[in-house]
């Protein structure tokens, strides 16, 4: 069996592993993950701007740990401070949807 019969796509893997959405174990894992990327979205914008954690903090009125805790998800961030992160921090806009 080659390497390339093994490969899954992402949403194929995540099925397999935490099941069907809908279900407890997927919820959850979905909880998980969605803080994850906000925290990981940031990270790699600031790393685009050729900016370090300190010039972040710096420029939306925090402290560089409070950006860490952030980008590594071990702080949950407020909509308003992830609003200042963005709009005032990195230059952006925020933008939100909703999935029903």
């Amino acid at each position: 069996m080659s390497k390339k019969d093994n490969l899954k796509t992402l949403d194929q893997f995540i099925e397999e592993e935490f099941g069907p959405e809908g279900t407890p174990d997927r919820q959850a894992f979905e909880k998980g993950y969605e803080a994850f990327k906000i925290g990981f979205l940031i990270q790699q914008a600031r790393i685009k701007k050729g900016m370090t954690q300190e010039e972040l903090a710096e420029k939306c009125g925090t402290n560089k740990g409070y950006i860490s805790r952030i980008e590594n998800n071990l702080k949950e961030v407020r909509l308003s401070t992830l609003q200042k992160i963005v709009e005032r921090g990195l230059g952006g806009q925020l933008e939100l949807s909703i999935k029903l």
